[in-house]
């Protein structure tokens, strides 16, 4: 199990927080220092089951300098979504756990992160 985290960020804190409550073994990844490459967001979505808007931060600064919410939504433009969060992880909704099972999850209620941990 890996999560994906900002240490910053309270939700992602208190992932953490419970995860160690429940003994978890997980690694964690600052994905703002260490960037997923286009094929990991790629992964994770498919894990995830969602579209890369899907898990996009669009009340970021950057993304109102990209002007995101003005970009399509489909097939063709998944590829340009996908690019923009690889530049610009900060853009990436957090945390996201990907469990043992090969799913993900973005574990920003205690109800994900318990759904997370019984895919493990």
């Amino acid at each position: 199990m890996e999560i994906w985290i900002n240490p910053a960020c309270s939700k992602c804190r208190g992932a953490i927080s419970l995860l160690d409550a429940e003994g978890a073994q997980y690694t964690v990844r600052r994905y703002l220092e260490d960037v997923p490459t286009e094929d990991e967001i790629q992964d994770v979505l498919e894990r995830l089951g969602l579209e890369p808007w899907d898990i996009t931060r669009t009340q970021e600064a950057v993304a109102k300098e990209l002007d995101l919410k003005s970009w399509a939504r489909d097939a063709g433009s998944r590829g340009r979504w996908i690019k923009a969060l690889a530049e610009h992880p900060k853009l990436i909704q957090r945390p996201i756990i990907t469990a043992d099972d090969g799913t993900a999850v973005v574990a920003r209620t205690e109800e994900a992160v318990r759904d997370a941990l019984t895919r493990m």
